[in-house]
């Protein structure tokens, strides 16, 4: 059953897929068709490198105390080892700071790479967020979403593994599924891609993180089956149902029922409910 913390301490914007985080650094960096999207050059793949050595060593183990952190299903990692070893396009929803880290954990020892909010790889924890495999989405610059989108297709071709929060913003400790985004259903059609739903429920928290921690939640994911586009409908429906089933198992694997979820499958400048 879904463990909704009613929590008042963030300022969840009117729009569902609005951010609210407030990025007070911005080193200025355009991201048009010149930018890395994917930097492949020694220096950086060095850096990333001791980057997973130290997530290994000591951040993922970190999750399950600073987090309460459970993962559940891995076994479906093995279970369609077959149909997943040619790489994926994962989705979730996006509640907690902390989320993608616990994806790479739950995810090893694939490495993943994730669709990211501009003005986060031009803020404070910019170079860190690319070490982790943050792929900056161009805001204003038409050429640079051209080149981004050829860059993610082609990492995608060629076996990656790409992290899409299709709600499109993290809204901290949210217990219910935003409405999505049709695009990561759009990659998966295009690219005869799987798509691996993953969901992230809460648990009421111990007493002692309750009260010593001021922990609202501890946190549970939980790894789906591979979804796939239905060839049996035109190409023109096919990115809409996939979105709408993608939407439906996030919301069974976050402990929502699908009926009681106050938001449609599908974005369309939907407005944040009070529940």
């Amino acid at each position: 059953m879904m463990y909704n913390p009613h929590s008042t301490k963030y300022n969840y914007p009117e729009y569902t897929d609005q951010h609210y985080l407030v990025i007070k650094k911005n080193d200025g960096t355009v991201f048009d068709e010149n930018y890395p999207y994917f930097n492949n050059s020694k220096g950086f793949r060095f850096k990333k490198w001791w980057v997973r050595v130290l997530l290994n060593l000591i951040v993922f183990p970190i999750c399950p105390i600073y987090m309460g952190l459970r993962i559940k299903g891995r076994k479906n990692l093995k279970k369609y080892k077959s149909e997943l070893s040619n790489g994926a396009i994962t989705v979730s929803n996006h509640v907690h700071m902390w989320d993608y880290i616990t994806v790479m954990k739950a995810l090893r020892p694939r490495h993943t790479h994730v669709l990211v909010w501009a003005p986060n790889v031009r803020g404070e924890s910019g170079p860190l967020v690319r070490l982790v495999g943050g792929i900056p989405i161009p805001d204003c610059d038409l050429n640079g979403k051209v080149a981004c989108n050829k860059a993610v297709e082609q990492y995608l071709k060629d076996g990656g593994w790409l992290q899409i929060y299709a709600e499109g913003s993290m809204w901290e400790c949210y217990p219910y599924i935003r409405p999505f985004h049709t695009g990561a259903a759009s990659l998966a059609c295009r690219l005869n891609k799987p798509v691996l739903p993953i969901g992230f429920s809460f648990r009421k928290p111990s007493w002692i993180r309750r009260h010593i921690f001021k922990q609202e939640v501890a946190i549970t994911l939980t790894v789906g089956t591979p979804l796939y586009k239905d060839d049996s409908l035109p190409e023109s429906e096919q990115r809409i149902d996939l979105t709408k089933r993608m939407h439906h198992a996030v919301c069974l694997l976050s402990d929502v029922d699908p009926k009681d979820n106050p938001y449609p499958e599908i974005f369309n400048k939907n407005k944040k409910v009070n529940v």
